[in-house]
């Protein structure tokens, strides 16, 4: 990297799954608007055609007036070559194909078992962590290898379990998962601020927040805003709209889009432990009993939020494939706009530029004090040159822990079950997970017809 006043240079950025046709284009595009980074990133992806167009999309925009950061893409068929002397990596990959997201999320539907995401916890986000391992086992040497000093960056699911796995393999690596999901519960205390107190224009940043526990299952106990507390306002706000659920600003609904939610999950959880849940309502909802909020589409629907099926995310990716190849050809212009990700921004203070206070999900040093050491939790962190601090966020309540911890032991049982191939492990994580709530010999049949439709991806296991 080479420092130039207010800029830094020469950046050498490794994108895993860079064939990517969602998170390596939002990368591309927040790279895009920042003036003091550039260098170079390289594109990894099994799919090497994929990185190939990517290449092509990434190249055509430093020549645009319009783009303040100038970067060169490349793609790279070697993982290894890939790596050699990056300063970041960033992963974010599909663990499998929607094939086998679709035995994670629908096979269990036979048996009464819903999921409204299926990429974390419940029998959908557990199988993908047993096809997940190995891949991050393969990421986590080849990084020692050839880039031990490198920041990186995860954006995959099922996140702690991506993030622990890169720590179990190579424990000085200098890994940390990223993820929005709290940015949301901040833009909603901004509407809280200004449908109780009137008090409009308050961005995200300016709320001012304590973040703990774990991926998708995270939580808010302080909040304000220029020093106003912001957890009695939340509260009038719960009560206001807990009936009928809030969507202010939304474009869309929740019943037109598989992504929204009116957050009645959310003021819910609120009412029943005291503080702020600050995941989606279709992830906070797979963390819970099945019968809480996700018993049955019916049951989803009274609480306004969505079962998002694999079929769409099927057609979305035909639609995004079909768009990857008008960009490739001139087509069409890439659109270069925020993404509301904050990977750029964290490379800014690890370079230098700048101090951040963000999110972020590493091993537990203490930050959360009843959870297991070692473990991936989500508190914030402070990023500054060359350092990511994680930031002692406190205990959180006793029921809440207890939650969090058995999702804990659930993923370090796949954890070791994917590194030592053992089938009974992994049966007693999938059995143990909340939303299992059948028989003993419908959980077994399940399991078996499970990692069935993903034995591909299971090399070496006695199935």
């Amino acid at each position: 990297m080479k420092y130039i006043e207010d800029r830094v240079e020469d950046i050498q950025i490794t994108y895993i799954g860079g064939g990517s046709r969602g998170w390596a284009w939002q990368l591309m595009s927040d790279l895009a608007r920042e003036p003091q980074l550039a260098g170079t990133v390289t594109l990894y992806d099994i799919d090497y055609e994929a990185a190939l167009q990517n290449e092509k999309i990434g190249n055509r925009l430093k020549d645009r007036e319009d783009v303040k950061g100038k970067w060169q893409y490349r793609a790279d068929k070697s993982l290894e070559s890939a790596l050699k002397g990056a300063d970041f990596v960033v992963i974010s990959i599909l663990p499998g194909t929607f094939d086998e997201m679709a035995s994670d999320v629908h096979a269990p539907e036979k048996y009464g078992i819903y999921q409204s995401v299926g990429d974390t916890v419940g029998p959908g986000g557990l199988i993908r962590g047993l096809r997940t391992v190995p891949m991050y086992v393969e990421f986590a040497k080849a990084i020692e290898k050839n880039c031990p000093e490198a920041f990186v960056i995860n954006y995959t699911n099922p996140m702690s379990l991506c993030v622990k796995t890169l720590y179990e393999v190579f424990p000085g690596i200098k890994a940390f998962g990223c993820c929005h999901e709290v940015f949301n519960a901040q833009n909603l205390l901004a509407a809280a601020l200004k449908d109780i107190e009137g008090i409009e224009g308050a961005t995200r940043e300016e709320i001012k927040i304590n973040v703990k526990g774990i991926n998708h299952f995270t939580w808010i106990d302080e909040a304000s805003y220029k020093g106003l507390d912001l957890m009695p306002i939340y509260k009038q706000f719960v009560d206001k709209y807990y009936e009928n659920g809030f969507e202010e600003g939304k474009t869309g609904n929740w019943m037109n889009d598989f992504f929204e939610s009116a957050n009645r999950v959310k003021f819910d959880l609120f009412k029943r432990y005291g503080i702020i849940a600050a995941a989606g309502d279709r992830h906070l909802a797979e963390f819970m009993s099945g019968n809480w909020y996700i018993e049955n589409p019916e049951t989803v629907m009274d609480w306004k939020f969505s079962l998002t099926p694999v079929s769409w995310r099927k057609e979305d990716l035909k639609e995004r494939l079909a768009k990857s190849k008008r960009l490739v050809k001139g087509e069409e212009v890439f659109e270069v706009k925020d993404s509301g990700e904050e990977g750029v921004r964290q490379i800014k203070a690890l370079v230098g530029l700048e101090e951040l206070v963000t999110n972020v999900n590493l091993p537990n040093e203490g930050q959360i004090f009843n959870l297991p050491r070692g473990s991936i939790v989500e508190t914030n962190a402070i990023f500054r040159r060359g350092q990511v601090l994680p930031i002692v966020a406190g205990k959180l309540p006793s029921a809440i822990q207890g939650i969090a911890t058995r999702h804990i032991t659930n993923a370090h049982l796949i954890l070791e079950a994917a590194l030592e191939k053992d089938k009974k492990k992994a049966f007693v994580a999938f059995a143990n997970d909340p939303l299992v709530n059948i028989s003993l010999e419908d959980t077994e049949e399940l399991f078996e017809e499970m990692l069935k439709n993903t034995a591909a991806y299971l090399p070496g296991w006695k199935l």
